[in-house]
């Protein structure tokens, strides 16, 4: 293995794609059409691809991490006629299923071989290569670029054929969006009882209701401050392509649908752009509501 192409450098994309360039011993091909986020990599030590068909003619390991399924269609139209036989390639972003089992076939079409391996957990976790990795697809490509996920991801775990990790990254995610639900009512409780949240955070501490999404924002909640470290509108997405999974299944999660009906109140009321914990701010309104 001696180039690594990486295309997508958003907050998410950036962070892992330097840890790569900081750590791995050959060539690494960066792309982003935001020049600026290019530049930031060339000047730690990478070399700028003038195309998604360079990367996909010179890496032998090719990383995509952009928004949606539609970029990751767009991106692979680009490098879909340029693959060959042994190369491999990692679609890390957070798509339908389905999607990238499509993908695969195409792919695999080539001689090529392609794994979806979505991350868990957010930006400071990028940069300091902690990500949780879940891997769907061939389980010996995935042994060939182990060693590139560990430099981005303390944790990773093949789950099956592809689409395998991306259907664990929607449960991982609808879960999170569950728990937040939950603690966003018990807040809103705790407020009408006057109750404040530092002291509901301590107190539920002490006993079995801890949870990560809880610490972790009980800060930005106290602070009312709703900077996006995960966008509404992403987890909105996620909760989403959940819907279709149920729909393919033949499954009924009510849990799901109210937390969809949360998020969709959140896109409609204006709060997308605005970190995912400002669904307190919808369930706290509703609280009141009569």
């Amino acid at each position: 293995m001696k180039t690594i192409g990486f295309i997508g450098l958003g907050l998410m994309g950036s962070a892992m794609s330097k840890n790569i360039i900081d750590k791995f011993n050959g060539d690494v091909l960066v792309y982003d059409i935001n020049a600026e986020a290019v530049a930031k990599l060339v000047a730690s030590g990478a070399t700028a691809a003038h195309s998604i068909a360079q990367i996909a003619k010179d890496a032998d390991v090719i990383i995509t991490m952009v928004p949606k399924s539609e970029h990751v269609e767009a991106v692979y139209l680009e490098l879909l006629p340029h693959l060959h036989q042994g190369q491999i390639t990692i679609d890390m972003s957070t798509i339908d299923p389905a999607v990238s089992q499509r993908l695969a076939k195409q792919v695999q079409a080539t001689g090529a071989s392609m794994l979806d391996a979505p991350v868990v957990k957010s930006v400071p976790a990028a940069i300091n290569a902690e990500l949780g990795i879940y891997v769907g697809g061939d389980s010996a490509a995935h042994e060939q670029v182990r060693s590139v996920l560990a430099m981005m991801g303390c944790n990773q775990i093949h789950l099956g054929d592809n689409g395998s990790g991306l259907v664990m990254k929607m449960l991982h995610n609808v879960l999170v969006a569950g728990i937040q639900n939950s603690v966003n009512e018990m807040l809103a409780s705790a407020a009408a009882y006057g109750i404040a949240k530092p002291q509901f955070n301590e107190a539920i501490s002490f006993g079995g209701g801890g949870n990560f999404y809880l610490s972790s924002k009980i800060k930005s909640l106290t602070e009312e401050n709703y900077n996006a470290a995960f966008s509404l509108q992403n987890m909105a997405k996620d909760v989403n392509i959940m819907l279709g999974m149920m729909q393919e299944k033949n499954l009924r999660l009510p849990g799901v649908e109210l937390v969809n009906q949360v998020y969709q109140q959140g896109l409609a009321t204006g709060l997308g752009g605005e970190d995912f914990c400002a669904t307190y701010k919808i369930v706290q309104s509703n609280s009141q509501a009569n």
